[in-house]
């Protein structure tokens, strides 16, 4: 029987600000990927986040970003390899430090936004992240998107990787998210995310924007917490996933 996680962006508020719906899509998913200051979140909103988690048996993977709150770490900041390096150690350290008094286990990172797209394609930041995350607990693993960069430098570097493919986001020719501002980037209909993604489990093919296909791999699909139809589109796709014989399961196991 196939198998695939399901993971989302979860505990991205901040203060009394909140985004999404973290307690529905905790309810969906098998894995949650928690923001940890750099573009959302705070000792409080992580707090909670990984108390729900823990209570729904979610297992919890670091999400660090750029430092960029006032954009959502969508924005690409000027920073050295080693700059970066830096600041993924500092959030994932500090959520790790906040699941201990939650009583639950960060197990992988998952780079956000900008960070993650960069990472993506230029190998420097992709090392520099990596070797970060193999400093601060070579146990954790690494989510990234398939076929990137990322994927290839923590490989090198012998960590555990996993590959993620999006339910909600365009795909270009190249196997790359499409950028936000273009058009095709952001897929809002439930249906059509799930079509889709039945199309590329049952071929490994993957449709993108410009009507084409590209081999993509994956253990893991995201839905992003943020979207406006997070909870509907997760409901949908693990209805559709389970019609059609897949099973949803966390990509970690066990404690």
């Amino acid at each position: 029987m196939q198998t695939i996680d399901l993971n989302a962006d979860l505990g991205e508020g901040f203060g009394p600000w909140s985004m999404g719906d973290d307690e529905a899509m905790l309810s969906l998913v098998t894995s949650a990927n928690v923001a940890c200051g750099g573009h959302a979140s705070d000792p409080e909103t992580m707090f909670r986040t990984l108390e729900m988690a823990r209570g729904r048996d979610v297992v919890v993977g670091a999400h660090p970003s750029y430092p960029d709150m006032a954009g959502f770490g969508r924005r690409r900041l000027t920073a050295t390899a080693d700059e970066i390096s830096r600041f993924v150690a500092a959030q994932v350290g500090s959520l790790i430090a906040v699941a201990a008094l939650a009583r639950h286990r960060v197990r992988y990172v998952k780079p956000h936004g900008a960070l993650a797209n960069v990472a993506a394609l230029e190998r420097d930041v992709a090392v520099a992240i990596a070797q970060s995350i193999q400093a601060v607990d070579e146990r954790l693993g690494i989510l990234a998107i398939a076929g990137t960069a990322l994927e290839r430098a923590a490989r090198e570097l012998g960590l555990t990787v996993f590959r993620e493919v999006y339910a909600d986001r365009g795909y270009t020719a190249d196997g790359l998210l499409v950028p936000r501002d273009q058009p095709g980037a952001i897929i809002h209909d439930p249906m059509e995310a799930s079509d889709r993604l039945l199309r590329f489990l049952d071929s490994g093919m993957m449709t993108t924007v410009d009507g084409g296909q590209v081999a993509l791999q994956a253990d893991s699909i995201c839905v992003h917490g943020d979207n406006p139809s997070a909870v509907q589109m997760a409901q949908q796709i693990r209805r559709a996933l389970g019609a059609h014989g897949v099973t949803i399961q966390p990509f970690l196991r066990g404690a």
